[in-house]
């Protein structure tokens, strides 16, 4: 966390939008749309992938933050986020209440016909292709295509 150009290289991948939205991971994905980071350095042999988010999470809170056993669980539902405000520590158990809870709820993160990581994919895709002015609005409609029958909200809170 002390290490100024591994901070550096994670802020350069997260598209940092309004402080309720969410802050969408452009780095490499896992099968189910999070976020991966390779944190530390080779040179110093301390580097190792992790979640993103759990780095986000750990930079944002401290390293000894997560008590053993916990998770970081987003609000959002969406796994690319890395909005610390939209984070919160829980249990496996906690998140996954959480996911049977909304994920038929239309128009919802959850619900997307293209699954987790077809919608992060989506979303990059759509960052990557459009015009500075225009991300929020790529951004939407990116989602919008995986909830065809839904509406998209942003922010569920």
């Amino acid at each position: 966390m002390a290490d100024g150009e591994t901070v550096a290289r994670y802020w350069g991948s997260v598209l940092r939008r309004g402080p309720d939205d969410c802050w969408w991971w452009t780095g490499g994905l896992t099968d189910t749309g999070h976020g991966t980071f390779r944190a530390g350095s080779h040179t110093t042999a301390t580097s190792r992938v992790i979640p993103a988010h759990l780095f986000g999470y750990r930079l944002a809170h401290g390293v000894g933050a997560l008590a053993g056993g916990l998770v970081v669980r987003h609000r959002c539902d969406e796994p690319p986020c890395q909005n610390p405000a939209h984070w919160l520590a829980g249990t496996r158990g906690d998140n996954n209440r959480d996911a049977a809870i909304r994920r038929r709820l239309a128009g919802h993160a959850l619900a997307d016909v293209r699954g987790a990581a077809g919608r992060a994919r989506a979303v990059q895709a759509a960052i990557a292709a459009a015009d500075p002015e225009h991300l929020d609005a790529a951004v939407a409609a990116a989602v919008a295509a995986g909830n065809p029958a839904g509406t998209y909200q942003d922010a569920l809170f």
